[in-house]
């Protein structure tokens, strides 16, 4: 076994606590002086955890450097709506538009990915308070299904899936600024790894800091949505007054007739870019271990964040509709840019690009806080460099993870490479969700077998709506590779990557617990 050195008071698992599974009054006899902060819930002594890895990294609990629990139910919320709201609505409405080409199809179709995608987020609430743990999904899987599944999934997630998506949206954040202040294109990559860089300096220095940057930028890019939909109610009441508008709901049909198995197959086809528009509620499982409370609060705010987002997802798109039509509104390439200059003129257009960059800065703080959290707890079960285990004790942030993972998100955005690395593993993500949400069995079988001292929310409709939901992501995942063979091979060569380089790291870390060595 690693051990810290004598004295290091600086390193943490994320699942020494086994949070959830100790009872509240056993909670609070253990010391405060476990590092968390005022008026946080302490932490418990060390255990051993299902599939922990051997060699993985433990610390005597009165010596812990623990995550600091400043989060509350805003604060969690918005973690929730922000890692969901980022680039997508602006753009996606508009392939959804050509797939169904119908108004009544066009808003179904965001009803029906809402519904989805209220399982799915109600299947993480149920997780995020079982285990209100720094590292979320990775603590699921290890917990349910063993390392190798766990680390699978932190390896997709942190170095293709997250910082592709990261250098993606800040190089979208960076066009939008630039093309607001006039820049010339030169000025787009230094912009986009420049922010890159700034927010991950905003998160070194305290999960304060990074949660009240998303806050902000979370409201401004509700706002901005808020404005479209403003705009879509004045056009329905002009509607409503003069009897004329580009959409006739009376006679809206299809081009052509539809029938009943085409009209599954069109709508599942349309529901694709709909689901990923509406992924991301993850990121909120990730900071469990910084929220006060965290067994009801991270429910709550998952509750509440998915459904301020479905609700704003389908009053947008009804929106652009109304003013758009749906011929129009496929024809665009940038929907909400042209509703509001439809309605508003060219300060409608500059209304939305600033909420369009308010939107993608605020989801690469979003990606940048979040992350992190799985690498350290991968780093302190010995699955990758024991330096990213280590809390920095002043701010009780995982420094060392956030600069890793910012020199490679820096990397990806410099070199240009991080659409091609999406476009190849992006229907990995749907694979660890359906995964994740798998462990809500195993945790039901444990629960039958001992019952726990306290019960926590569970998700409504068990085993139904967790079963549907996996489902729907195999479903997802299918269409995906049907749609792409050739990408979906490469993206499957990516993953399976991760094989023997968590066996290398395991043995690396085995033989570092030898003695003498």
């Amino acid at each position: 076994m690693v051990r810290a050195p004598a004295g290091d008071p600086r390193i943490v698992r994320a699942s020494d606590a086994n949070y959830a599974a100790a009872p509240r009054d056993s909670r609070a006899k253990v010391s405060s002086r476990q590092g968390f902060g005022q008026g946080a819930e302490p932490g418990i002594p060390a255990v051993a955890d299902r599939g922990a890895t051997p060699g993985a990294v433990k610390s005597p609990v009165t010596e812990t450097t623990g995550y600091s629990r400043q989060l509350r139910i805003f604060d969690a919320t918005m973690l929730t709506v922000g890692g969901i709201i980022g680039g997508g609505i602006f753009l996606n409405p508009a392939v959804v538009a050509q797939r169904v080409h119908t108004a009544s199809l066009i808003i179904g179709t965001w009803v029906l990915g809402g519904v989805i995608a209220v399982m799915g987020a109600l299947c993480f609430a149920e997780l995020g308070g079982r285990r209100p743990e720094a590292g979320g999904g990775y603590v699921y899987l290890k917990d349910a299904f063993g390392p190798l599944p766990a680390f699978l999934y932190g390896w997709t997630f942190l170095v293709i899936v997250n910082t592709g998506g990261m250098a993606a949206v800040a190089v979208t954040f960076a066009r939008y600024t630039t093309d607001l202040m006039h820049a010339g294109g030169a000025w787009v990559k230094p912009l986009a790894i420049g922010s890159i860089l700034v927010l991950t300096a905003v998160n070194y220095v305290g999960i304060r800091a990074g949660a009240t940057t998303q806050n902000i930028f979370t409201v401004l890019k509700l706002a901005a949505l808020v404005a479209v939909i403003a705009v879509g109610v004045a056009a329905g009441v002009a509607v409503l007054a003069h009897g004329t508008s580009a959409l006739s709901w009376a006679t809206d049909r299809a081009a052509t007739p539809v029938g009943t198995g085409d009209l599954v197959r069109v709508v599942g086809v349309a529901l694709i870019p709909v689901l990923f528009t509406y992924g991301g509620w993850a990121h909120a499982n990730n900071v469990g271990g910084e929220m006060r409370d965290a067994e009801r609060t991270l429910p709550r705010a998952m509750a509440y964040g998915i459904a301020i987002v479905v609700a704003v997802y389908v009053l947008v798109n009804i929106a652009y509709v109304v003013v758009l039509g749906p011929a129009t509104l496929a024809a665009s390439t940038a929907p909400a840019s042209d509703t509001m200059r439809r309605a508003l003129g060219a300060a409608g257009g500059t209304i939305i690009g600033l909420g369009i960059a308010a939107s993608t800065f605020g989801f690469v703080n979003l990606t940048i806080l979040s992350a992190p959290r799985i690498l350290q707890a991968m780093a302190a079960d010995g699955l990758f460099f024991r330096r990213a285990a280590i809390l920095h004790p002043r701010y009780r942030t995982p420094t060392a993870a956030l600069l890793a993972q910012a020199v490679w998100a820096v990397v990806l955005t410099g070199s240009g490479s991080y659409g091609q690395l999406l476009d190849y593993t992006v229907f990995g993500d749907w694979i660890f969700f359906a995964m994740i949400v798998a462990t809500l069995f195993v945790y039901r079988s444990r629960d039958r077998r001992e019952p726990p001292a306290v019960a926590g929310y569970r998700v409504p409709g068990y085993p139904g709506v967790p079963a549907l939901f996996i489902g729907v992501a195999m479903w997802v995942v299918v269409s995906s590779v049907r749609s792409n063979p050739p990408n979906a091979l490469v993206g499957a060569g990516l993953i399976a990557l991760g094989v023997p380089v968590f066996l290398a790291w395991r043995a690396r870390t085995a033989r570092a617990a030898v003695p003498g060595r």
